[in-house]
């Protein structure tokens, strides 16, 4: 007998944040800026304002606030970015410290992005490995 979305155990976010980890391939800061840097990735900061004017911007990067994420993203949605063209898109999402963008990746899968992914320690660990910043 099938067990209900109601009667499944609850889990943790670690344990979620894990699950879904297992299924992205995730990238590390000097991966992404070469895979952005050679056309071959779409960088998506899905940090708030606050975060984005207190550190500054990854130059090139599409910002999308979390919450318009999966609206400016969807390839066949009415509200699409114009960068989301086609379902194929490798798209690396980066947060703040690299934990919502492992979900926001997750989200963006389920919409048929297939090669979404997250940038492992988000904008903290980009700037930290010495990678372009600009406005601070």
């Amino acid at each position: 007998m099938a067990v209900s979305a109601a009667e499944q155990r609850p889990v943790s976010i670690d344990e979620l944040l894990e699950q879904v980890r297992s299924g992205l391939d995730r990238v590390e800061p000097r991966e992404a800026f070469a895979a952005a840097s050679a056309g071959e990735a779409l960088l998506v900061d899905i940090r708030y304002a606050a975060l984005r004017e207190r550190d500054g911007l990854i130059p090139g990067a599409l910002v999308v606030e979390r919450n318009e994420l999966e609206w400016r993203l969807d390839p066949h949605g009415s509200h699409r970015a114009p960068e989301a063209t086609h379902h194929g898109l490798r798209v690396v999402v980066i947060c703040n410290e690299g934990y919502a963008s492992s979900l926001a990746a997750a989200s963006l899968r389920q919409l048929g992005l297939h090669r979404a992914t997250d940038l492992t320690g988000g904008f903290q660990a980009w700037r930290a490995a010495g990678l372009p910043v600009e406005g601070v």
